[in-house]
């Protein structure tokens, strides 16, 4: 983990503290090239009703949009909680060199948590990844909007 990952991550989970004051899951993500934001996410499956709107997808969205190709390759992207199976999908097609997460994600991870499919020697497209950056300030993050979410289920 170097000083730069750290701001960078610093700049998603300001994203992800956006998403958890629209009261969606607190993720964050943020594609880099070349030292410049090139695309921003987070979360808005729920207030989109869009299962596909995680944070990840959705700053590759806009990254490819800014750059005017769906390929990403050279970009990093960042995210605050370790990417699903649909998004490293997105990932490896977009082409990104490097993917850097916080929060490891027990539950459906797919960068090691679960599954590791960027380690699957058959898929076409190999991104670096390394985990943990910023991880309990993620967590923190992530734990108090489900406890506040459950605490809104046992008091209505």
């Amino acid at each position: 983990m170097n000083q730069t990952d750290i701001e960078w991550m610093r700049e998603a989970l300001a994203l992800a503290r956006t998403a958890g004051a629209a009261d969606e899951v607190p993720v964050g993500a943020m594609v880099v090239l070349d030292g410049q934001v090139v695309g921003r996410g987070f979360n808005r499956p729920i207030g989109g009703h869009d299962p596909t709107a995680h944070a990840e997808i959705l700053a590759l969205r806009d990254a490819a949009q800014r750059l005017g190709n769906y390929r990403l390759a050279g970009c990093t992207l960042y995210a605050t909680l370790e990417p699903c199976a649909m998004c490293a999908g997105a990932i490896m097609h977009a082409r990104i060199a490097r993917v850097v997460f916080a929060a490891a994600d027990p539950k459906t991870g797919a960068c090691g948590s679960v599954v590791d499919l960027f380690a699957q020697a058959r898929l076409n497209h190999h991104a670096k990844v390394e985990g943990g950056v910023l991880a309990e300030e993620s967590a923190a993050l992530l734990s108090s909007f489900f406890a506040a979410r459950r605490s809104q289920t046992l008091s209505a």
